[in-house]
């Protein structure tokens, strides 16, 4: 009779302790998790386009210019959108299917990281981001020196 076990909780606290030198690892699985538990708003896609390379494109129809802002922050990508207050109360909406709502979504990078840019078309705010290693986080062979 064979037994299932089945993983339902992952305590990241109880493994801390055993993960000495692997302060930052277990920091960003924190952060990690904690982001998993906001919502979805808006839509977002997270491309990989090469081997150094990823697009984050997000759903942001119905933001005028100016309404959406981005900024990094210690190695988290933030962008947020604050639509303006309408004033014009002539109109009655009958149905408003665009969201009207303000987001805040966080996309924790990794290091070396960069945003190299950021454009919007046709409703998708798209961020370019790309790993640049410097030459001294490189991997590198030592060499070995025989004595006789």
């Amino acid at each position: 009779m064979t037994k299932t076990l089945t993983l339902r909780s992952f305590d990241i606290p109880a493994i801390h302790k055993f993960g000495i030198g692997f302060d930052n690892l277990f920091d960003d699985l924190m952060r990690v998790t904690q982001h998993q538990a906001s919502t979805n708003y808006p839509p977002h896609n997270v491309i990989k386009t090469g081997d150094d390379t990823v697009t984050i494109e997000v759903a942001v129809a119905g933001f005028a210019e100016g309404e959406i802002d981005i900024s990094l922050d210690k190695r988290q990508l933030v962008i947020s959108g604050a639509k303006a207050t309408e004033q014009d109360q002539a109109h009655e909406y009958l149905h408003r299917g665009i969201s009207q709502r303000d987001f805040k979504q966080t996309f924790p990078l990794s290091e070396h990281v960069e945003v190299n840019g950021a454009s919007i078309s046709n409703g998708i705010l798209t961020v370019y981001l790309e790993r640049k290693v410097p030459e001294s986080a490189k991997p590198k062979s030592i060499a070995i020196t025989y004595a006789v």
